[in-house]
């Protein structure tokens, strides 16, 4: 683990409450794993508030590295207010990020919410290594939803809106249809709902896809030592920083 004052080189608001952030860190930036996440003091003295946040990242290159994260509260309308040059304590990479197939395949990555960040990632190294990527991104509507422009030209991007104001309506499980017949190996992030609802579609297809999962729990710490984050598994208990954030899906929601 790596703790740095990382520069900020920009910080732009691409939708509805949703910020990319991006950091100059080469010790942060090198080395990592799409799903790996870092932990963000947002506030000056690390004292209001007092445990940092944690983010995945939701790009890398070179020695810079970006984040996406949705202002909803004070430490994150905290970073939302950083400009260009101020500096920002963060620590990281932890947890344990997607793997790829060993062989070229077919990728179904599905994102809800703020949750599509590490799939942005995992998209642009997949479509890099030879893979075919189709993203499904589900969100409220269609002002929650990443820009179609923030995603490698070579991805295919499907969007679902809860109110059809883009896409179909309903949510973003409810419309896998031929993708999930299509696809060679299925990753998802978002919130647990998402999670369950995505098992109940894939529990019975007769695909051997090993679906992987990014789980969101809080993680006032990130690396293991406050037990905040225990989650229960067929496996038994869990830590979702330590342990994950990386889990096969059945594990969780068998």
């Amino acid at each position: 683990m790596i703790i740095e004052d990382a520069v900020v080189l920009s910080n732009e608001q691409v939708y509805e409450n949703g910020y990319v952030a991006w950091f100059q860190s080469e010790a942060l930036a090198q080395g990592t794993e799409p799903g790996q996440f870092v932990m963000v003091h947002c506030s000056f003295d690390g004292a209001d508030p007092f445990f940092a946040r944690a983010f995945s990242y939701y790009k890398v290159d070179g020695d810079r590295f970006a984040l996406l994260y949705a202002s909803v509260g004070r430490g994150t309308r905290w970073l939302s207010q950083r400009v260009r040059g101020d500096v920002v304590r963060i620590y990281g990479p932890l947890g344990k990020g997607l793997r790829f197939p060993d062989e070229r395949g077919n990728l179904l990555l599905i994102g809800g919410g703020v949750g599509v960040a590490p799939i942005v990632d995992m998209a642009e190294r997949a479509v890099a290594r030879g893979h075919s990527v189709v993203a499904m991104m589900g969100a409220r509507t269609a002002s929650a939803l990443l820009p179609a422009d923030e995603w490698p030209h070579e991805v295919e991007y499907v969007v679902v809106t809860e109110d059809g104001s883009a896409g179909p309506q309903g949510f973003v499980t409810d419309h896998l249809g031929e993708y999930q017949q299509w696809a060679s190996r299925i990753y998802a992030c978002g919130p647990n709902p998402m999670f369950e609802s995505l098992a109940n579609v894939l529990r019975h297809n007769g695909r051997r896809q090993r679906p992987e999962i990014l789980m969101e729990e809080n993680m006032p710490c990130g690396w293991g030592m406050c037990y905040g984050c225990a989650i229960f598994t067929r496996k038994g208990v869990k830590l979702c920083c330590k342990d994950g954030p990386r889990f096969q899906l059945f594990d969780v929601y068998g």
